[in-house]
């Protein structure tokens, strides 16, 4: 079943940010993940947001999400992304799976 990671970011350095994004894409891809958004200005529709971006990527199952985001070659790049920006993330389960419960 699927799983997504939805994230909430900040970026207050967009250089250090660059770093990260300009590998991204090449690991990310390794692990079967798709990105569905990113959005550098959501449209809120209720609450408070804070966050200066979204990101929601769709992975086929959440080892393979946790294999992108604990392999080397994502921890070597992390490091800019977690110096340039603060975030919240979650894994959020794809429908089909509240259904199998």
């Amino acid at each position: 079943m699927s799983v997504f990671l939805v994230s909430q970011l900040t970026i207050h350095d967009r250089e250090e940010y660059a770093k990260y994004e300009s590998q991204f894409m090449e690991i990310f891809n390794q692990f079967a993940g798709k990105l569905l958004s990113v959005d550098d200005n959501p449209t809120v529709l209720s609450g408070e947001w804070k966050a200066s971006r979204s990101v929601i990527a769709e992975f086929p199952n959440k080892k393979s999400l946790m294999a992108w985001l604990m392999s080397e070659d994502y921890q070597r790049i992390s490091k800019h992304r977690e110096a340039a920006s603060t975030a919240l993330s979650i894994i959020a389960n794809d429908l089909a799976a509240l259904q199998n419960d």
